[in-house]
């Protein structure tokens, strides 16, 4: 007989690692978390700059996109966290929640408690914030938020050269108001990466009432007649099946999450039936919707040895890491995207739609392609994407990665807002501050100028910011998968808790709105019970 728990969780990421928390608070609640990475034990997770060598299997599902054709046919890299905290053991650990306008946007689609007034709760109940308090920000909760140990020289100057160009100083990005330059602040606690698994999970281990299970692999959700019931899942090379007497909580995110409905027969029934899935629930939304942020970098060289290149190989690396272990410092405390903007596209804009992040370093092709000597990289990022892709089963084997297909540019709009940031970029280089310091433009290049071969290059050379929602989206009509309780429509004692719920993209880095749906579902899963 299936052993038998309250609630089970699939995926230890952002949202998985919250609920295990929130939820086996009440120990008489038996809560099961079931992973299909490892553990989050790699000193690379630790400190934070070993963000550009976490491109492993052990760590990283390393996904590619089907070819896109708006992007010159390229299969995409998709990196995606495969470990305890998920994609938060992975990420730049900037701390993001959008603007207030995101999130009254979902409430004006028909999302009754999502208004930013409303969800305000709940990224102050899972902040603790070392340096800016008031009413917008929390003390006390789990996830620590702070300064950077180290921010190379050149972060200061972008924010000056920024200012030079016109943008306003921020000190705080997820205030009232979104718009302006400065450094970020990051998700750290004592010079180390504080991930959702070290925030939330691993203070709730020792409870005898949560069980983790890593390299579990979720197949299908286990159904009689519409109630889920339990989750059938590979670990150590056989299939097992475990039983749910109250809900089964999806948070696999916005790639596995509706993979796995899929998987089960909760879809759309003409993309299940070719694959011979019995179709359990016809849901059409499933797996639609799939949106991301598309990011392009301005390029470079640096005229003096200062940038965060010298510290990534060698005797540079080297020193870099014991000066971490022992003082806790230096450059490898540094979370490589160090500071950043908010702007608007254009003068009808009404609220900054593209973000900016400064690197003091070359990064070419995700970091994976190292360049010589010393650089300087502006990411330069679209904020709300109209274009809108899927994610589709390859096959009925759980193994087999999906096909991911976001469908890059397929609205004009995007490529025009990405080429006006482009420029934005590039007027900021220009500014009277980084003149000491500006080599050659290495990309786009001083050959690409006219919007024609901008677009040009953006095609053949962007890339994910990493940022991909909606593919279990939230609604009330007949796309919509889950409902604002975030229940899959149709499916009892089934809900989905990530960042596949969002209708649509937040305006910024997107871990920090993931866990606050978590905390946020913890409280409709617990009749509003969960901790203050």
């Amino acid at each position: 007989m299936a052993e038998t728990f309250d609630y089970i969780i699939v995926g230890a990421g952002s949202a998985g690692c919250v609920l295990a928390n929130r939820l086996s608070a009440d120990p008489a609640v038996r809560v099961l978390l079931l992973e299909a990475g490892g553990r989050d034990d790699s000193f690379l997770i630790r400190m934070p700059a070993g963000i550009g060598r976490l491109t492993t299997p052990d760590v990283n599902w390393l996904y590619e996109t089907v070819p896109q054709a708006q992007m010159g046919g390229r299969r995409m890299f998709w990196p995606r966290g495969k470990t305890l905290g998920g994609s938060s053991s992975l990420n730049a650990m900037v701390y993001i929640r959008g603007q207030p306008q995101d999130y009254d946007h979902w409430r004006a689609l028909g999302n009754p408690g999502w208004a930013y007034e409303q969800v305000l709760t709940y990224f102050r109940r899972s902040e603790n914030n070392e340096v800016i308090g008031g009413e917008l920000h929390g003390r006390g909760g789990p996830l620590n938020v702070c300064e950077r140990r180290y921010t190379n020289p050149l972060s200061r100057v972008f924010v000056e050269a920024a200012e030079a160009a016109g943008l306003r100083r921020n000190a705080d990005f997820n205030g009232r108001a979104q718009s302006g330059a400065g450094l970020y602040q990051v998700t750290q606690r004592g010079g180390r990466r504080c991930s959702a698994a070290t925030a939330y999970l691993r203070p709730a281990l020792h409870r005898p009432n949560l069980s983790v299970i890593t390299g579990a692999l979720a197949q299908r959700i286990l159904l009689h007649g519409q109630r889920a019931t339990g989750v059938a899942y590979a670990h150590e090379g056989a299939s097992k099946e475990i039983r749910a007497e109250r809900e089964v909580l999806i948070s696999a995110g916005a790639i596995n999450s509706p993979q796995l409905l899929l998987l089960s027969g909760i879809g759309p029934a003409q993309d299940l039936q070719p694959l011979g899935i019995a179709v359990r629930h016809d849901l059409p939304g499933v797996g639609k919707n799939l949106q991301d942020h598309l990011d392009i970098n301005v390029i470079h060289a640096c005229s003096e040895p200062i940038t965060l290149d010298r510290f990534a190989s060698g005797l540079g690396a080297l020193k870099a890491a014991l000066q971490f272990v022992v003082l806790g410092n230096g450059p490898g405390v540094s979370n490589i995207a160090e500071a950043g903007a908010f702007l608007q596209s254009g003068a009808d804009v009404a609220t900054p739609d593209v973000q900016l992040h400064f690197i003091p370093a070359y990064v070419v092709d995700h970091g994976r392609r190292r360049m010589p000597g010393s650089g300087m990289t502006l990411h330069v990022c679209y904020l709300r994407p109209g274009s809108r892709g899927e994610i589709r089963l390859r096959s009925a084997d759980p193994a087999a990665p999906p096909l991911i297909d976001p469908r890059y540019l397929c609205v004009a709009g995007d490529l025009t807002a990405l080429i006006a940031g482009v420029r934005r970029a590039r007027d900021i280089y220009a500014q009277a501050p980084f003149r000491r310091y500006l080599g050659a433009e290495v990309f786009p290049g001083t050959n690409r100028r006219s919007d024609a071969e901008i677009g040009e290059f953006i095609r053949n050379a962007a890339e994910t910011e990493y940022h991909p929602v909606g593919t279990c989206r939230m609604g009330n009509d007949a796309q919509a998968v889950v409902d604002p309780q975030l229940r899959v429509r149709g499916v009892d004692a089934l809900r989905v808790v990530d960042a596949s719920i969002m209708p649509t993209l937040i305006s910024g880095n997107t871990n920090a709105p993931t866990i606050m749906i978590a905390e946020k579902a913890a409280d409709m899963i617990l009749g509003g019970s969960a901790p203050p």
